[in-house]
């Protein structure tokens, strides 16, 4: 069985936009749902390159990805490390002339909730998807802002405990860690994605069975468990990961685990979706 990892692979995500017509003061509210209360009502920043702007000045530098301008939106997708992760954060600003504060919180309600729960960090009339949850608070704190958790079903982790993980053997650089992997169950196409993970595709070129799989290193064992529980957490997805010291390796092919765990020293994390 085949699937795609559901944290970032490859190029950075693409950033969405939210496209509206009225205003906080010119236009009624329409019907939706308000932000929520917690989010207090600044920082206000008039585009997300003044929000990557305000993380460095907080001592966050963020270096920018992309970033674009709309129509009463801008956007912005920016990595900076926390606690020696790399994290990747995709910005959205709205101008209160032509967003409402109810379409805001429309869009953030839309992001926390479904198979794909999103954690966001929020004020005034922004917000940031962080795709490394456990960094949410650093980045919230950093923007005096607050962190909104993702909720619903897709946000539930399962009662599923972690297996006991070897300790050994850890890896210095990814590429290291790529190279057991190829000669386990293949790893060709490298791709480096811009948190400096690995994306591979396994299998054997030109058979047709290749799928991939998305190498991780941590500076912690905290780190990498959280990563783990973040993996495994999506109900109506399944999950198949390798991990031992200070590694992850996401399996897009479900069948292959538990070759790659024997040959690389490491355990199986996985998870059936339901």
């Amino acid at each position: 069985m085949t699937r795609r990892p559901v944290w970032a692979v490859g190029a950075c995500l693409a950033l969405a936009t939210l496209t509206a017509c009225a205003g906080f003061a010119s236009h009624p509210e329409p019907a939706g749902t308000a932000l929520p209360s917690e989010v207090p009502s600044k920082p206000t920043y008039a585009t997300a390159k003044a929000v990557v702007r305000a993380m460095g000045q907080a001592g966050l530098d963020c270096g920018t990805v992309r970033s674009r301008d709309y129509d009463g939106s801008s956007t912005a997708d920016c990595v900076a490390t926390v606690d020696g992760v790399k994290v990747e954060n995709e910005i959205s600003v709205f101008d209160p002339d032509d967003v409402s504060k109810t379409e805001i919180g429309t869009s953030i309600e839309s992001r926390r909730t479904g198979a794909y729960a999103q954690t966001l960090v929020a004020a005034g009339n922004w917000y940031i998807r962080v795709m490394d949850p456990p960094s949410a608070p650093a980045i919230a704190k950093a923007l005096r802002a607050v962190v909104l958790d993702a909720k619903g079903k897709g946000s539930k982790t399962p009662e599923y405990p972690l297996p006991d993980i070897p300790s050994t053997p850890t890896y210095k650089k990814a590429d290291a860690l790529a190279d057991d992997l190829s000669a386990s169950v293949g790893c060709f196409q490298r791709e480096t994605t811009c948190t400096g993970s690995i994306k591979c595709e396994t299998g054997k070129l030109g058979s047709g069975d290749s799928d991939c799989a998305v190498l991780a290193l941590y500076p912690t064992h905290a780190r990498r468990d959280a990563a783990l529980r973040e993996a495994i957490k999506y109900r109506g997805v399944p999950a198949e990961l390798v991990t031992a010291g200070n590694w992850t390796v996401n399996l897009c092919d479900t069948t292959l685990g538990a070759k790659a765990a024997r040959d690389l020293g490491g355990v199986v994390v996985a998870y059936d979706g339901r």
